[in-house]
């Protein structure tokens, strides 16, 4: 389960309506698990620039990732996930989000607008396997 700020989320879905037609990104953070790694906890979102300027994938911008990773550093908190929307399509990862999955300890949390209500689901993606996560808003 991933636990997000009722703040964070207010905004990672704000930042999905406010990119569309293209697709937002982000990151959150929180503390690090008790044994290492990354929690299951995130109070903090970083909206960044989707460079790709797409509808169908996304790219973080390198310097807002930076940002991002300096100022959780600064709170003691770590990245422990990304945030990306579905313009068109169902909240459930694409192939390409598949690939893209760069931590098996990261939350990957997909806001879709397919609907009029925007959709939000969170994923473990480990060794290309996808299980879905309860979000508990906070």
């Amino acid at each position: 389960m991933i636990e997000i700020s009722r703040e964070a989320y207010a905004q990672l879905v704000g930042a999905a309506l406010d990119a569309y037609p293209y697709e937002a990104c982000g990151l959150i953070a929180g503390p690090p698990a008790a044994g290492g790694g990354a929690g299951d906890k995130a109070p903090i979102y970083y909206p960044c620039t989707n460079v790709a300027e797409s509808a169908r994938v996304y790219t973080i911008d390198p310097k807002d990732h930076l940002r991002a990773e300096m100022d959780a550093d600064d709170r003691d908190f770590e990245i422990n996930g990304v945030v990306h929307s579905h313009t068109h399509s169902e909240p459930y990862p694409s192939p390409t989000d598949v690939a893209a999955a760069p931590d098996p300890s990261w939350h990957y949390v997909i806001v879709s607008l397919k609907r009029e209500a925007p959709e939000v689901r969170s994923y473990r993606i480990v060794d290309g396997h996808i299980t879905e996560e309860p979000i508990a808003i906070v």
